[in-house]
């Protein structure tokens, strides 16, 4: 195999061409997807309107490869920043193993063709959604918000949030006020997410050019602002309970797991220094995946057994 030089969009990158399905795998940002995938299932259980399980398979796989494109079209569009950052340089692109336009053509047949697929299996809303979701993520965050402003993941995160409309509408052809819900808490989860990461990463992003919150406003302001969004979530996480789609396990792990959520954010606003300062960022970051995967859980469980006005149902199936 030849070694060639590509020219990008933002600078030149030494690759070897070709690159093996591990490459590829890695393209697809598989821990993401999952998170995607998992989302999505959730907003189609809880669907008043319940598909057919090979089609919301089907949706499903659709919506995974949707999402294996976003990350795949990401990696392209910024192979120069992820190769000045540790926990990027791995990457397939910046570390040669594949060129930029191997990563763009894959990504681009991937995307393309998950949302027409997904169009002519479920339906076009939900596809419509998907290729929104997609080019928001390439044109509004990757492209433009994740270089030009603090508020990058605020606003970039609508991409992230949107899956549990997306598998909302496959299975109803339509979006509701409880899909939007469900998009508003990852909405708010995003943002305190990423800013724990950032305040450990923050010198990586300083050095790839990368406005993080961090960087632009300190530490100190990204604390103040991971409280003040996590004071904002743990109730908005209760709404389901409210309107009715979240039942007693829900509520219950709602309120348990959210208390705990703003225990894990004000320990990382009151650590400012040192190892316990990094410490009480991590553990808020390691946290906070799994507070919104015990979230969904709790409605995917709840509708699955029949548990969503509390136990009694559970109580009298045998």
């Amino acid at each position: 195999m030849t070694d060639t030089t590509v020219e990008t969009t933002r600078g030149r990158l030494d690759v070897a061409p070709g690159g093996d399905v591990s490459d590829y795998t890695a393209l697809l940002k598989p821990r993401v997807m999952f998170l995607v995938v998992f989302t999505a299932l959730v907003g189609l259980v809880v669907a008043p309107v319940h598909m057919h399980p090979v089609l919301a398979i089907a949706a499903l796989i659709c919506i995974a490869v949707g999402a294996g494109a976003s990350g795949a079209l990401n990696m392209w569009y910024d192979a120069d920043i992820d190769a000045r950052m540790a926990r990027t340089a791995s990457r397939p692109v910046p570390q040669g193993a594949l060129t930029p336009n191997e990563a763009l053509a894959f990504g681009s047949v991937l995307g393309i063709g998950s949302v027409l697929c997904l169009g002519l299996m479920a339906n076009w809303v939900a596809a419509g959604l998907l290729a929104f979701t997609i080019g928001f993520y390439l044109f509004v965050y990757t492209m433009w918000l994740k270089r030009s402003t603090p508020q990058n993941i605020v606003i970039g995160g609508a991409a992230g949030a949107l899956p549990p409309m997306i598998g909302w509408a496959a299975a109803t052809g339509t979006v509701s006020l409880e899909s939007f819900v469900m998009f508003l808490i990852i909405f708010m989860w995003t943002p305190p997410h990423f800013w724990a990461l950032a305040l450990i990463r923050s010198s990586d992003y300083e050095r790839a050019g990368i406005p993080m919150l961090p960087v632009t406003h300190g530490s100190d302001e990204t604390r103040r602002q991971i409280l003040i969004y996590s004071a904002i979530l743990v109730p908005l996480a209760m709404v389901p309970s409210v309107m009715g789609f979240g039942g007693f396990l829900y509520t219950l792990i709602a309120a348990i797991f959210g208390a705990f959520s703003l225990v894990f954010a004000f320990d990382c606003y009151r650590e400012r220094e040192g190892e316990a300062a990094d410490r009480a960022a991590k553990n808020l970051f390691a946290y906070s995946i799994l507070y919104l995967f015990v979230l969904f859980a709790a409605l995917l469980v709840e509708q699955g057994l029949g548990l969503k006005d509390g136990l009694t149902p559970l109580l009298w199936t045998s």
